[in-house]
């Protein structure tokens, strides 16, 4: 079958990237594989399309990006956090104290998706529910991960303008105001969005660091903006993030 060595030499480039502790030049790929230079930049284009390769091209340099250990951990990683950050979420709505819906969700390629979930109550129905998956950079559970990837890690995953789903009309209509988005919202500390998923709703989140400091997970409140005060703001933020650091303890195993 035609197709079977394109796919092992995909194979051996990505285990080669892997191998590499440092952003590799194509050139180095094609003289260490033995492969011609326009068929290893053929697979390198195909991988960076699919955001499992990022370009740095300050350097001209190629290195594996986060996808594929999401891909291949993604499923023992949902149940853990699940398990451990189920409890969180109901202490969380007891410490509040207003109907509102607490959400846990993790990153998956360009969308949010929602592992865990519960209602205070009174709180409202929401689109959000378990096993849903979200535009990342709509919600503010995504907008709280994606400010803390690299921007080359960002950038493979909304290489374009086109990779930024239009939901309501609303949210970063470009990659500028995407990076500006995502630049005042790790200066902030959390995530926000107001009716950008659904009108007269609107959601904050903290990110969830491992041991490695790696975004992986966020926890986040979704409420009715009539039934919340705004005064109260401050308030709900600092338990969000709260929940969100109890469980990076956990998962860090303190």
């Amino acid at each position: 079958m035609p197709s079977v060595p394109a796919a092992r030499h995909v194979l051996r480039v990505i285990r080669f990237l892997a191998e590499q502790a440092r952003p590799t030049h194509a050139a180095v790929v094609a003289r260490e594989l033995d492969l011609p230079r326009s068929t290893v930049y053929h697979l390198l284009r195909a991988l960076l399309d699919e955001g499992f390769v990022v370009h740095f091209p300050e350097e001209s340099t190629y290195a594996l990006s986060t996808a594929l250990a999401q891909l291949g951990t993604s499923a023992d990683r949902a149940t853990r956090l699940r398990r451990l950050g189920t409890p969180l979420l109901s202490r969380l709505l007891a410490d509040v104290g207003l109907p509102v819906v607490a959400q846990l969700g993790m990153l998956h390629g360009q969308e949010i998706v929602y592992l865990a979930q519960e209602s205070a109550p009174r709180a409202p129905s929401l689109v959000s529910a378990i096993g849903v998956h979200l535009p990342a950079h709509l919600t503010a559970t995504g907008r709280v991960i994606l400010a803390h990837l690299e921007h080359a890690q960002v950038r493979a995953l909304f290489p374009d303008r086109d990779s930024l789903v239009d939901r309501r009309g609303a949210g970063p209509q470009t990659l500028r105001q995407l990076d500006e988005l995502l630049r005042e919202t790790r200066r902030r500390g959390w995530g926000l969005e107001n009716g950008e998923i659904t009108d007269g709703y609107a959601s904050v989140a903290a990110v969830v660091l491992d041991h490695n400091d790696y975004p992986t997970a966020a926890i986040g409140v979704t409420y009715r903006t009539v039934a919340v005060d705004h005064t109260v703001l401050p308030e709900v933020v600092a338990a969000v993030r709260g929940a969100a650091g109890a469980l990076g303890a956990r998962l860090r195993g303190r």
